[in-house]
Order: structure tokens, then sequence, then C-alpha cells
């Protein structure tokens, strides 16, 4: 669309000059009009149309930038020249392929939708063009996030797969600062190695001196490691450089969720909305954050005319999980026996998690016998997985849970303490800490509470009181609700809050303890009567 306000536009941007024009595609004939305006005064300083064959596209971009730089009379370098004139690929299918790829990876939320839709597109690319080093080094990026994230099956080959692609990339093209970006991803998210994660990001900078992705790469390094200061410091840079940039907007808004800074992750979230109205995967979050307050009304408002699909996990499992708050579980359990009469195999051991929350919530409702075979099922589902995931910590906090509903007490608890080793706090403050909220549940359920001090060492290396009470639950719990973390439930959004505990019925067991009571009390207000189903 032609903006109707420049000069206020190029103020907020601090430019002086805009770019403005279109591209029509008829067949494989392309017409690009290109205009330079001074925003001051709103004049032309430049204008040009160029028809072209699709397949000589890339020499427009060259034209066109070679033009503008004339006409500001920039002073180009010869490496400037070199880069202007580069094409990513001679192939304009390989091309469409790749952009396709970069829309999925550029939406709010990283999901198995999206992570799946940008790996499909990527490997077509580099299959249309073998010598394609950017859509090399954005597959890489993909199965990295998506193995972090835990939106893509956290396999072997899928790492195997992100090493080679960054390395291809870098082999094709040394100096690519993206493909320096997609190996710093693989030692972030497959090594936890941070400091050579670093080194790459920065030796990507002068590659790529005014891209988002450096610092919000840095922001990634530092939320893990703990270093909250400095990881807002990076977001905000990052933003500065590319503020519609509604992936970059929603992990800010995570980063304030985790440390339960609600308030400030609802303006991100809403900055988002604004940009990409009545997204799905954003609404949901908002949802969950309403659920963290225990604002029940308010989520459901938002939740309710929500329709994710199957491979929509987060989104699907918060509408879940509110059903379960809510203790109304009879349409939920419709629609998650609708999907799971057609699971998509693509999404891997999800169609195993769905089957757990379909049993809790049958228990919620008070079919115990129906709660018992869908745990059964996704028992038979998820342990397969768990031999090509072997360092899958939130398969096996399904596994924990699912084991738990069967009365598996034993083997509830030491698949919960398997899943804290295999992701430590110390490596990882973001997700290190969600397998001790499992432990805590499953402690909870299991009337084993002294069990959770084992999962609790592995807190006490950070700087937080020893727990001394005997009940090593409510200390487990205690110690959840110091601390920022993504919440262990399989829907990954808002961590543990008193108002959580309040409504959760897996909480249900220690209501009449009192210092669970004196957990949940919110200065100074009585908790509410025992929920009944």
């Amino acid at each position: 669309s032609a903006p109707e306000n420049l000069p206020e536009i190029a103020r907020q941007l601090g430019v002086a000059n805009i770019v403005e024009g279109s591209v029509q595609k008829n067949g494989d004939a392309v017409r690009v009009n290109v205009q330079l305006i001074k925003a001051a005064d709103d004049s032309h300083l430049w204008a040009e149309t160029f028809d072209r064959k699709l397949t000589d596209i890339f020499s427009v971009e060259t034209e066109v930038a070679k033009a503008i730089a004339d006409q500001l009379r920039a002073k180009v370098t010869g490496q400037e020249e070199q880069v202007m004139a580069a094409k990513p690929t001679d192939n304009p299918q390989a091309y469409d392929a790749y952009l396709r790829g970069l829309a999925y990876n550029l939406k709010a939320q990283n999901s198995p939708a999206n992570s799946l839709g940008a790996q499909k597109h990527l490997r077509e690319a580099v299959r249309l063009d073998p010598k394609f080093a950017l859509s090399w080094a954005l597959l890489s990026y993909v199965d990295a996030v998506g193995y972090i994230g835990v939106t893509l099956q956290p396999t072997e080959s899928l790492q195997e797969e992100a090493r080679q692609a960054a390395e291809t990339a870098l082999t094709l093209q040394p100096n690519l600062g993206e493909g320096l970006i997609a190996k710093g991803f693989y030692y972030y998210a497959y090594q936890k190695d941070y400091p050579t994660a670093v080194r790459y990001f920065e030796q990507a900078r002068p590659l790529l001196p005014n891209s988002s992705r450096i610092p919000e790469s840095l922001a990634y390094v530092a939320r893990r490691g703990g270093q909250w200061e400095q990881s807002e410091s990076f977001f905000n840079q990052a933003e500065r450089l590319d503020p519609r940039n509604v992936h970059l907007l929603t992990q800010h808004a995570l980063s304030y969720l985790l440390l339960r800074r609600f308030a400030e992750a609802q303006r991100k979230l809403d900055q988002v909305l604004n940009i990409t109205p009545d997204d799905v995967d954003t609404l949901a979050v908002k949802g969950s954050i309403a659920q963290a307050e225990g604002d029940l009304p308010r989520a459901s408002a938002i939740l309710g005319p929500l329709h994710p699909a199957a491979d929509n996990t987060a989104a699907l499992e918060t509408q879940v999980y509110q059903a379960i708050l809510e203790r109304h579980p009879d349409q939920i359990i419709s629609r998650l026996k609708e999907i799971l009469a057609r699971p998509d195999p693509a999404v891997g051991y999800f169609n195993g998690e769905l089957r757990f929350w379909l049993g809790w919530v049958q228990q919620v409702g008070g079919d115990q016998a129906a709660a018992q075979e869908s745990w059964r099922q996704a028992h038979s589902e998820l342990e397969p997985f768990l031999k090509e995931q072997p360092d899958n910590y939130n398969l096996m906090g399904d596994l924990a849970l699912v084991e738990m509903g069967l009365g598996n007490k034993a083997t509830a608890l030491s698949m919960a303490e398997r899943a804290m080793a295999a992701n430590p706090i110390e490596k990882d403050v973001v997700d290190g800490p969600g397998p001790i909220e499992i432990l805590a549940r499953v402690a909870a359920q299991t009337e084993e509470p002294d069990r959770a001090i084992a999962a609790l060492k592995k807190l006490l290396s950070i700087p937080y009181e020893g727990a001394q009470e005997p009940d090593r639950a409510i200390a487990a719990l205690k110690k959840l609700l110091s601390i920022p973390y993504e919440g262990a439930l399989p829907t990954g959004n808002a961590p543990l809050t008193p108002a959580l505990l309040r409504l959760d019925p897996m909480f249900d067991p220690l209501r009449n303890d009192p210092r669970f009571q004196k957990l949940i009390t919110k200065e100074g207000t009585a908790p509410p009567a025992s929920p009944k189903p």
C-alpha cells in the first residue's frame, strides 16, 4: 500500500529518504516500479520502471540498488558492489521455495506447523539448487530452532541435517553472515556451547551490520544463561533495527512471561496483534497469561473463539488446560477425540502428548476408566519415540505424567528425574526448571513427596536457600514460584503462579496442607475452598 504520511514515517524510522515501489507479475514477465522519495517535502528524486523476465529478476535488484546509491551520491565500497551484484540463486523456483520457507520462519510463534512448513520449503529449495548457500543457512537455522524449541522431532538426524546445512552454506560462501548465524545456532541449540555460539554471531556482525538477527541471537544466549538484563538490552537493540518483526516481538514477550512480568508481556503481544490481527498463536499466549493470573473468564473469552489445528500444539493445549482449570471438559474431550481419530504422523510424539491431555480431561470429568485407557494408549505411542529421541526432556516429562496417571509411582518419579538430568538448570535456566515442576506434580499426585528432594538438588546449585521442610513437594513449589522459567506442561507458556496452584486439579491432594494454603495465599487473602470436579 502507498503510505499517506511519508514525512511522519521517515521521522519515526530516522531516515531522510524512502524507497517506494510495486511488483506486478504476469506469467513469466515482471514489471517493477521504483521511486526514491525525499521524505521532508515528499518530492521524487528518481523513478524508474523495469520490465524483465522472472528469470532475470535478480538483475533488477542490482540495478535498483546501484541507481539509488548514485542518486544519493553514496560512496559504494568494492565489497558492497559485490553484495549488490550477487545472485542468491539462478533458479527462480528455488528462490520461490526459499521465500516460502522464510515466510514460515518469520511467523509470530514457533510451532510444529510453522517449523515443518519452513523445513519442507527449504529442503525443496536446496534440492532444486544444491549451491543455494542462503537457503542452506536458513534450513540449518530452522532445524536448530525447531530442536531447542521442540517444535520439530529432536532426533539425531535433525541435528546432523542442521550441522551439514550450516557447513554447506559456509563452504559455498565463506563470508555469508547468515551462514555464520546458522553455525552459531548449531552450537547454541545442540551443544549448549554458548561462548562458541557468541563467537560466530559476532563474526557475522560486520557482514550484516543492520540485521536484527545478531542482537536477537545474542538475546537468546543471554536468556538461556539467566542474564535477563543483558537479554532485554539485546532485544531492544533488535527491535530498533526491525520494529515490525512479529517473531522478534513475540520472543521478547515470552521473556517477560518467563519473568512473570505479565503486563509487559501483554503490551508486546498487543504490538504483534496490531501487525498480524487475530494470530491464533499470539492469542493463545494471551490466554495463557490470563490463566496464570487466575482470570479464567478473561482466558475463556480469548481462547474460546480459537480453532487451532492439531499441529498448532501450544494453542490447542492451552485451550485444553483452560477446560481443565474450569473443570468443564466435555466439549474439549470431543475435540481431542476428533483430532486423535486422524493423527498427523508428521508431528511425531505430539499425538501421544495429546492423548495424555485427553486422559487428564477425562479424569477431571470423572470418567476414570476412559482416562486409564487414554493413558495406556499414550504410553504405547510415546515410549517408542524415546528410543530415537533419548535426550528429549519434554517427551520424558510427558511419560512421567502418563506413568503417574497409570499409578506407576516409582517409574513416574524416575522419569521426571531423568528429564532433569537431560537438561540441567545450570545449562538452561529457561527450560531447565521445567522437569522440576513435573516432579512436583508427580510427587503431589502419588503421595511420595520425599522423592522430590533429589530433583531439588539441581536447584540448590543456584543462589536460593535450601529446602528445610519435611514435605519436599511443597518446597519444590516454593522454588518454582521464585524463579523465572517456561511452564513445564506441554503448552510451554506460563510458569506456575499462586493463581494456577489454586486452580490446577493436579495439586488437589495438597490443598489441606497448611503450608500449601500459605503458598497459594496472595497478600493475606484466604484461599478458596478446595474445588471439586
